[in-house]
C-alpha cells in the first residue's frame, strides 16, 4: 500500500475533487429546495373538502417535510471518499445517495453495498479497487486528500496524494459533542455496523474504544437497509443519562436520520420517573463473585434469542 500527502495552504489553488464536491452540494441544495417547494404547494391546496382529502394532504406534506429535514441535517463532509476501480470506473462515497436529474448516480451512500470496498478493501484483497481516496472538507471546501494504492499493477496514470485520514480526523478540534466517524470507519467496525439484524448484537470494549459511535452508525445502517419495517415499528435509543444523549444528539441527524427516539433508562415508561439508587451493600458487591452469583438468577429469565433488535442501548454500563 502506498500513500502520499496533499494539504491545502491559504495560497493554494482549489484541490482536486473540489469540482465534484461543488456539484454534489449544488444537487443537495436543489433537492432541499424542491422538497420544501412541493411541501408548500401541498399546503396551499384545500383538498377535495372531505376528511380523506385532508388526511391525504397532511400525509403528503409530512412526507415531503421529513425528506427535506433529512437532507437539511446533512451538511458537513457530504463527500468524503472516492474509489477508482479496476474497470476504470469511479465511485464517490458520501453521507447519502444523490443522483443527477437524469437519474444517473452522482454520490454513493456509505451504507450501500457499492460503498463496502471503501471500508473493507485491502492491498491483499483489493476487491476491484485500485485507489482509495479520502477527501477532507470544511465548509464545502476541499482541505485535504489522502490516497491508498491497493493494486499497483493497475495504477498507471494515477497520481497519489494525501495524509493519513484517520490521523487527520483524530487531530481535528473537538466541540464538546460526539461527531460521526463515517469517513474513518475501520474494517472491524464496518463488519459490526453491517452485521445481520437477526438476534441480539452485543459490542464489548473498554472506555474510548468506539462502542457508542459504532452503535449509532449501526442504527443509521439498519434504517437504510430495513427502512420500511423499522419506520413502522420505530427505533428506540436508550442512554444512561440525558447529558449523554445531548452529547450524541448530532450524530444521527448528520447521517441523514431524524426519526429515532432517544430516552434514558429511567424514562422508558411514560409517566414513571425512575430515580432509584442502589443500597450500599449492593454497590459493594458489583464485580465480585458474590455479585455475579446474585445476578445470575434474574438474568436467567431473559430471552436468549430475540428475533429482531429494535432497541439500541448506548453508554457505559454501570
Amino acid at each position: 500500500m502506498a500513500t502520499n500527502e496533499h494539504r491545502e495552504s491559504s495560497t493554494d489553488l482549489p484541490l482536486p475533487e473540489q469540482d465534484f464536491v461543488d456539484s454534489a452540494y449544488e444537487r443537495l441544495d436543489a433537492l432541499r429546495a424542491s422538497y420544501r417547494h412541493r411541501q408548500g404547494r401541498v399546503h396551499s391546496t384545500h383538498g377535495v373538502g372531505n376528511a380523506q382529502g385532508w388526511t391525504e394532504r397532511e400525509a403528503l406534506s409530512a412526507h415531503l417535510g421529513e425528506m427535506a429535514a433529512r437532507l437539511e441535517g446533512v451538511e458537513e463532509r457530504l463527500v468524503f471518499g472516492r474509489l477508482d476501480m479496476a474497470d476504470r470506473s469511479t465511485r464517490h462515497v458520501g453521507r447519502l445517495s444523490l443522483s443527477h436529474e437524469d437519474g444517473t448516480p452522482l454520490l454513493v451512500d456509505w451504507r450501500a453495498p457499492a460503498a463496502r470496498p471503501f471500508y473493507q478493501a485491502t492491498s491483499a484483497e483489493p476487491d476491484g479497487v485500485v485507489r482509495r481516496r479520502h477527501i477532507s472538507t470544511r465548509d464545502r471546501r476541499v482541505t485535504g486528500l489522502e490516497d491508498e494504492l491497493l493494486d499497483a499493477s493497475r495504477a498507471s496514470g494515477l497520481e497519489l496524494q494525501g495524509e493519513g485520514a484517520l490521523m487527520h480526523a483524530l487531530s481535528e478540534a473537538r466541540d464538546g459533542r460526539m461527531g460521526d466517524i463515517v469517513a474513518t470507519i475501520q474494517s472491524e467496525q464496518d463488519r459490526i455496523i453491517r452485521a445481520s439484524d437477526k438476534g441480539l448484537l452485543v459490542v464489548q470494549g473498554g472506555p474510548g474504544t468506539g462502542k457508542t459511535a459504532v452503535a449509532l452508525h449501526r442504527i443509521a445502517y439498519l434504517l437504510y437497509a430495513h427502512r420500511e419495517r423499522l419506520e413502522r415499528s420505530g427505533v428506540l435509543l436508550v442512554g444512561p443519562s440525558r447529558l449523554f444523549l445531548r452529547y450524541i444528539e448530532q450524530v444521527l441527524p448528520s447521517l441523514g436520520e431524524t426519526g429515532v427516539v432517544s430516552v434514558t433508562l429511567g424514562d422508558l415508561v411514560p409517566g414513571v420517573n425512575a430515580r432509584g439508587s442502589e443500597t450500599r451493600p449492593w454497590r459493594g458487591s458489583r464485580g465480585c463473585p458474590r455479585g455475579r452469583r446474585s445476578s445470575r438468577k434474574p438474568c436467567a429469565g431473559w430471552p436468549s434469542s430475540p428475533t429482531v433488535t429494535r432497541c439500541c442501548a448506548c453508554g457505559t454500563a454501570r
